[in-house]
């Protein structure tokens, strides 16, 4: 299964929200500055999904705020 995610780095918040099955928004704290900002993403969404944070990697979109992510 693949999500579409958009990515808004250094927030004031972390916080996830769905706009419909596959499509995600995820505000992070978290500076884009060696994959820092990319791990608090798969940290939020496996949080939210309820998943391993294992089961999730990023698929395509590592250094865009546009981001494929594949749950395994």
């Amino acid at each position: 299964m693949f999500l579409s995610v958009k990515v808004s780095p250094k927030s004031k918040l972390n916080q996830v929200t769905q706009s419909d099955d596959s499509h995600f928004t995820i505000h992070t704290t978290a500076a884009p500055d060696k994959g820092k900002a990319n791990e608090s993403v798969l940290k939020l969404l496996s949080a939210y999904l309820k998943v391993p944070k294992s089961r999730l990697t990023i698929v395509k979109g590592e250094a865009s705020r546009q981001k494929l992510i594949a749950i395994k």
